[in-house]
């Protein structure tokens, strides 16, 4: 059962983990032998900023530090420096010592609100990597080829493009396998687009005569708008430092199918609980806006502490009974990478107006607030990113979400 039991745990919102069978036998060599297996999730730090797509992966090295393994927090520190190629179609800018180390700091301080410090260990690649060398590096080039590199999606895609690669952007995928070489790790986690990456650290553990890791990927958390993953360039995210006020609204704003999703990936409930919480759903004995309210009580407290996700939840609560604005309303979301957002077609997605027209005539006739205040531009754009609330007359309401 102890095997059983772990795998239910591990498996819990994974994409895929190779080998299945391989990492079943490590967790009961690990239970027999009473050796903690090395779990190891590697994170450059590129910006200073985690959001909450980045703690899909944190939740889980969590998760495997309850089961009792050891959690390797991964700094990359030196990989930093080169910038992850993978899913961009250009080569990235080159980070100064100074900014990685600069936000390697952030990082440390913010993970700490997911994982135990007593019980993470948080190491940097370049403490093995700097040892390497010129003539290191040159051998570790050397067990890959171009062919396989270019297995890649996105070298593949750029090659055949004529879009330039780097061919420092080729060592980072070995510089990633090299690290759970240097690490002995038996389980490496990452996302499903560091699959390539993962893969190659199995590949070299073989070479150095290692037993392979196994590999665990998580998906991608979709964003606010429920469609592309979390991201800063796309204005979809909750950052895990934004104000918890914020960090409250973000969440209730979001559909009801993505609040499932974040619950499995990012609450700390169990398994049973999200399915009689999902139960309550269908059967209407429990509302969506409670349940995300729940939610966002939850996320909120594990970034700013205990009591503040009910705080959060009193504001909320406040701004809308003060404005009498009701707090379940037709919600539609839009990104401003589609271009501006005529409000008069905001109002007829959400639901409030059958036509664009008819929005520019409530308008004209003094009828709509924008929050709370009077719009009198029958052509007015929503030009920031944020959440608006529209109302016509006394009780039509509808929440737009900019991103």
């Amino acid at each position: 059962m102890y095997v059983a039991e772990q795998m239910a745990v591990i498996k819990r919102g994974a994409v895929e983990i190779l080998v299945e069978k391989e990492l079943e036998d490590k967790l009961a060599k690990s239970f027999s032998t009473g050796v903690p297996l090395i779990i190891k999730a590697g994170f450059d730090p590129t910006a200073p900023d985690l959001h909450l797509g980045h703690t899909v992966l944190i939740q889980k090295l969590r998760q495997f530090q309850q089961l009792g393994h050891d959690v390797n927090f991964l700094i990359g520190d030196f990989t930093g420096m080169i910038g992850d190629p993978t899913g961009k179609s250009e080569t990235r800018k080159v980070l100064t010592r100074e900014d990685v180390l600069r936000n390697a700091e952030t990082y440390k301080e913010q993970v700490f609100k997911i994982l135990d410090p007593e019980k993470t260990k948080v190491v940097f690649n370049s403490t093995w990597l700097n040892e390497l060398g010129s003539s290191g590096m040159i051998a570790l080039a050397s067990k890959c080829t171009m062919a396989r590199m270019l297995e890649r999606d996105d070298f593949s895609k750029r090659f055949a493009s004529q879009q330039p690669i780097a061919i420092h952007e080729f060592l980072y995928p070995l510089i990633q396998g090299y690290d759970s070489v240097a690490m002995k790790s038996d389980v490496e986690l990452g996302g499903t687009d560091q699959k390539f990456n993962l893969l190659m650290g199995r590949e070299l553990q073989r070479e150095w005569g290692q037993p392979p890791q196994c590999v665990l990927t998580m998906p991608l958390l979709e964003g606010l708008d429920g469609v592309n993953k979390m991201s800063k360039s796309l204005g979809n995210y909750i950052g895990i430092s934004d104000p918890a006020d914020d960090i409250f609204g973000k969440i209730m704003s979001i559909s009801d199918e993505l609040m499932l999703r974040y619950y499995e990936l990012l609450s700390d409930m169990s398994l049973a609980e999200i399915e009689v919480l999902k139960r309550d759903l269908k059967e209407h004995s429990l509302h969506p806006m409670a349940a995300k309210k729940q939610l966002g009580r939850e996320i909120v407290s594990r970034f700013h502490g205990a009591g503040a996700g009910e705080i959060a939840e009193e504001n909320f609560v406040k701004r809308f009974k003060e404005n009498e604005i009701p707090e379940d309303m037709p919600q539609v979301s839009f990104s401003m990478i589609d271009g501006v957002v005529l409000l008069a077609r905001a109002m007829t997605e959400a639901g409030l107006t059958k036509s664009n027209s008819e929005g520019r005539r409530a308008i004209d006739g003094g009828g709509v607030k924008l929050n709370n205040e009077k719009v009198s531009d029958t052509n007015l754009e929503l030009t920031a990113v944020g959440e608006y609330i529209v109302q016509i007359g006394k009780r039509r309401f509808a929440r737009i979400v900019v991103l």
